[in-house]
């Protein structure tokens, strides 16, 4: 255990220094602050737009309209945003020969893959909280007295979500050497899950669902129970994700 917090705070140290979790804090304060915003405003943009002789009708923003915004832009560039900044978590460390050193001084490879993870793991926690926080007192303030439904648990859904992607990400760093081979593996998982998503039989065991149902879990088109298996399922893919990630790293040639 001594060495596993060794290495992760030597990983926390690295995010600090490659700019990483300050990248990430930036971008997703941005996203929490933009959110509300822009559904407040967005009917004011419409509006200036209207011309002679055409009248758009827009009904006043809500809360939910702040949390469509918050989720949308979370679950599409947030996530693009972390997958390619941590998509060199093994390769960069191995091609500069530093994490070879350290693995022939007696570092355990288990180690290495779960301090690796945890790190991704706090920065993708804390960034996303961060924008929760932000979005949440900006909504509030915004919109006073508006209500939403399971807020906790569709922010606790596409947090997961994101936790599935950083261990598909480390999985396919452990498979391929190649840099540009993760990002691809990680994106054809997530092409893969939204087609699988369209079979109706698939969907409740889909880990995409924790990042498309967000909006029907605040209006109560979707029940927290309906995602229940898509939770469990995430869970378990997280687990053998990360096992088998230890398993190759152990045996891969560096």
């Amino acid at each position: 255990m001594r060495n596993y917090f060794i290495f992760l705070k030597k990983e926390i140290i690295e995010s600090i220094r490659t700019y990483k979790l300050f990248i990430m804090l930036i971008v997703f304060f941005v996203f929490g602050m933009m959110s509300p915003l822009t559904a407040k405003l967005l009917p004011e943009i419409f509006s200036s737009f209207t011309t002679e002789g055409i009248t758009i009708s827009i009904t006043n923003p809500t809360a939910i309209d702040s949390w469509t915004q918050f989720f949308k832009n979370i679950s599409q560039m947030g996530l693009i945003v972390m997958v390619i900044l941590f998509h060199g978590i093994l390769a960069t460390e191995l091609s500069k020969g530093t994490l070879i050193n350290m693995l022939t001084k007696g570092l355990s490879r288990s180690t290495v893959i779960l301090s690796k993870f945890t790190s991704m793991a706090i920065v993708w926690t804390l960034s996303y909280m961060l924008a929760f926080i932000v979005c949440w007192g900006y909504t509030v303030y915004l919109f006073p007295g508006d209500q939403t439904s399971n807020l906790l648990f569709s922010v606790f859904c596409l947090w997961l979500f994101g936790m599935f992607l950083l261990s598909v990400l480390l999985f396919a760093s452990t498979l391929i050497k190649n840099n540009y081979g993760s990002l691809l593996i990680t994106g054809g998982v997530v092409v893969a899950l939204t087609v699988c998503n369209m079979v109706p039989a698939i969907q409740k065991y889909n880990p995409s669902s924790l990042a498309a149902k967000n909006i029907a879990l605040l209006t109560r088109a979707v029940k927290p129970s309906n995602l229940f298996y898509a939770v469990l399922t995430s869970v378990i893919y997280i687990l053998i994700m990360v096992g088998s990630s230890i398993t190759i790293f152990r045996k891969k040639q560096l």
